[in-house]
């Protein structure tokens, strides 16, 4: 399973018009890819030198394949409709990850071997 996870600081001044934005059509068009099963969005609970606050999307997608034609077939349209939008009021970072090992509290030894 691979997460891609898109970190955006939004300035104070565009922030209620992106949050609604990005719950109810931005998430839901990268959803509607069919690349990704799921997407987490949480706030960031730092505080940042730079001000604004700073939101997290974690986009679950099965395969490195899936996230790959996403790049091709979608990121480009998605990403300029947020930069028409909200311009420099935003600034992102993308970050890939792998999911190793999921742990559940109930797991009794959470996985590891003695």
């Amino acid at each position: 399973m691979i997460i891609y996870n898109v970190t955006i600081n939004i300035d104070d001044s565009a922030h209620d018009e992106w949050l609604e934005w990005m719950k109810t059509e931005h998430i839901p068009q990268v959803l509607a890819t069919g690349k990704f099963e799921k997407a987490t969005f949480s706030k960031v609970l730092v505080e940042e030198d730079l001000g604004g606050i700073t939101y997290s999307v974690q986009y679950r997608c099965k395969s490195r394949e899936a996230l790959n034609a996403y790049y091709k077939e979608d990121a480009e349209k998605l990403r300029a409709e947020g930069l028409k939008k909200f311009g420099d009021k935003q600034l992102a970072f993308r970050t890939e990850m792998e999911i190793v090992h999921e742990y559940d509290a109930g797991d009794e030894d959470f996985g590891f071997r003695h």
